[in-house]
Parts: structure tokens; sequence; C-alpha cells
């Protein structure tokens, strides 16, 4: 759903790496102190017994938004997408994902996916209520607060508690995973993103303001001003997401088009593959004090990037009339190139461009087109900026 900043990690998976924010553990504290009562009510043990039952039952329940995130990643890696990581913070958790969608059905598939785990977590839990022949009893203790045992209330408030996330985050309001559904759908009728993105963000405006209303109601005489606070903090929230993917889907309307050919450096400095590491370093990284340069073979091709601890490197060893292209790592180099009509909204979240400071633009046959800059894709949407009303 939503970002934290500043996350510490706390595993990783599948080569993922799991994060959470501070205001993971302020909310983590508080669920434990919010939920002691219920399972102290529910269960005839003693108090220490019962607050173990609670600590579990809430970590399990942030396990589950991990395991969510966690569909949502392992899906978006699937269809190409880099995962950049997963954090949990004080509303859920996000899978930060290095591109947006790129067709309606990718974008389905991956917004589905996280419900699809939670709603096999709650069908595990329930199941295992069931396999005992107790599900009434275990939903009565959640109900009604009837003594159960604490596995039993274990399973059945983890299978419930995800039920009403399941349920809850299937509105069909962006930024929630049943916005993104719903912008899958409507950008399949129409063949357009960014009026989807508009859409389901408009939908997800009005759902936040009925939770907000809804809010205010319970915290100004409802009888629970907590869960009044909740929701109003919740539907600003969603009501801040809405509004920052409107706004930023008006924005990719203006810079619609644009791609890495319109925006590129088409006469890029570049160190023919023939070159000696002693005259790459005298004619190229002593002349413009760049921090890397694309090497290229006889007919234009782009090898890979030559850097300035590689010919440091070969020099320190003696081996000054060294050709540079024996000292590329090619395969290291492979996220340094963009085709010529890549987006400039692709751009926008290249975790590449951001590490290198620049990306290598080529054509189909890999030759050597261009370079293209951070402070090309600055200067392009201070363009953009400029053109808006």
């Amino acid at each position: 759903m939503f970002s934290g900043r500043g996350s510490v990690q706390l595993a990783r998976v599948f080569g993922i790496r799991i994060g959470a924010s501070p205001s993971w553990f302020v909310v983590l504290f508080v669920m434990i102190y919010s939920f002691s009562g219920f399972f102290d009510s529910v269960l005839d043990v003693s108090n220490s017994v019962a607050y173990l039952v609670t600590v579990a039952a809430v970590l399990l329940f942030f396990v589950s938004l991990a395991l969510h995130e966690l569909g949502h990643a392992l899906v978006a890696r699937r269809n190409g997408i880099e995962v950049l990581g997963i954090d949990l913070w004080i509303f859920g958790g996000l899978a930060k994902l290095s591109r947006d969608s790129e067709t309606p059905g990718e974008e389905f598939r991956i917004a589905a996916a996280g419900p699809a785990v939670t709603a096999l977590i709650a069908l595990i839990c329930l199941g295992g209520v069931a396999a005992t022949s107790h599900l009434g009893e275990a939903v009565d203790s959640y109900t009604h607060g009837d003594s159960t045992t604490p596995l039993l209330a274990l399973l059945s408030w983890l299978g419930i508690v995800n039920l009403w996330l399941l349920a809850f985050n299937l509105l069909p309001g962006f930024p929630l995973d049943g916005g993104r559904i719903a912008r899958a759908a409507i950008w399949r009728a129409t063949g357009d993103r960014h009026r989807a993105t508009r859409a389901a963000g408009r939908i997800g405006q009005g759902l936040a303001y009925l939770l907000m209303g809804f809010g205010l109601y319970l915290a100004l005489g409802g009888g629970d001003p907590f869960a009044g606070i909740w929701l109003l903090i919740l539907g600003w929230f969603i009501s801040s997401g809405a509004r920052g993917a409107i706004a930023a889907s008006a924005f990719s309307d203006r810079i619609d088009g644009v791609t890495a050919a319109d925006v590129m450096d088409a006469e890029p400095v570049a160190v023919p593959g023939t070159t000696t590491a002693l005259a790459a370093q005298d004619e190229f990284f002593l002349r413009y004090r760049l921090p890397w340069f694309p090497v290229t073979d006889a007919a234009g091709r782009v090898l890979g990037l030559l850097r300035a601890e590689l010919v440091d490197g070969a020099l320190a060893s003696g081996r000054p009339t060294l050709p540079v292209d024996d000292l590329l790592d090619a395969a290291a180099d492979g996220d340094a190139h963009v085709a010529r009509d890549t987006p400039l909204e692709s751009l926008l979240s290249s975790e590449a461009l951001r590490r290198l400071g620049a990306l290598v633009v080529v054509d189909a046959d890999g030759r050597l087109c261009g370079l293209v800059t951070l402070d090309h894709v600055r200067r392009a949407l201070a363009a953009g900026l400029e053109l808006r009303p």
C-alpha cells in the first residue's frame, strides 16, 4: 500500500530484502497492547500465557503482511521487473519495484498476487480450525469473547483478521490492490494507462472521504474514538496516495512520447576497444575527468563500460599495453544499456541511471547512439513542468 523511509532490514527471502520503518515498531507494540485484552478474555490461562499468544498473533499477522507483499514481488520478478525490496510500515507494506507495469495483464497479475496470498493464509488458518470441528466455537470466541484454547484463538484471530484485510484491500480504489485491479480493467477497456490511473485514483479519493467521514463519526460520538482516529488517518493516507497517482498520471501525459533518443547526447565520447590502458588514461580519463566511458568495437557496437579503476589496476599491475576490451566485464554492464525508444518515464525509475549517473543508448544491433545522463532527464522533466497549465 504505502511506503516508509529509513527501514531496518528484518530478513531476506528469495534474495529480496524485507525491512521495517520505525513506524512499524510503534504499530507492533500498539497492536500487542490493544489485543492483549482480547486474548486474555477468550483464553482460560494465565496472563503471561495470554500475553505470549498475543505477541505470537501480532507477529504472525505482520508475517502475513510480508507474505502478501512477497506475492506481489515474486510475480513482478516473474514478469521481468526488478524488485528493490519490501518495507513494512504503519499502514501495511510495500513491494518496491524498479518500474511500473507496461501492460494491463502485467498490472493485474502483480496486483492480484498479494490478495491471493492473503486469501490463502486465511483459508489455511480457518481450514486448520475447521479440521478440529470447532469452527463455530472459534468464530464465537472472536465475535463474542467465548473461551477457547490458545491454538484455536490464534488461528481463528489470524484467519479472520486476514479476511478483513483481504476485503479492505480489494476495495476498488487506488492505491489499494483493488484499485490497481480496477486500473488494469479500465486500462484494458480503454487502452489508456493514464486515463485508467486517474479513474482508479478518483475512486480511491471517494473511498478515502467515506473512511474519513465514518472515522469522524466514531471519533466524535460513535462510541469508539480510537477506531475513528485510526480511520481518519488511514483515509488521509489513501487520499494522499490517490491524489499523488492522479497528479503523476497527468504529468506522465505531458511527457508521453519523449524517449531516450529525444534527450540523449548524440555525440558521446567512446573508447575504441583496441586502445591500450595507458592511452585510455592519457587520452580519456585525464582529459575528460569522467568516471567511465563506453567501449566500442570497429562496427560501433558497445562492448561494455571502461571504469577508471580498471585502467588504474592494469597500470598498477604493469600491463600498460593491454587493450581495454580485455578489461571489461560485459555481464556486469548489461543494465547500463537502453534502447533509443525507451520512454522518459522508464528512465525516471532506472536504478542503473541513479547508480551510474548516465546510460548508454544503443540501437537494435547494439551500436552506440548516444548517452543519456541524469542532467538530461532533469532538463526534460523541467520542460514538461513548464507545459503544465
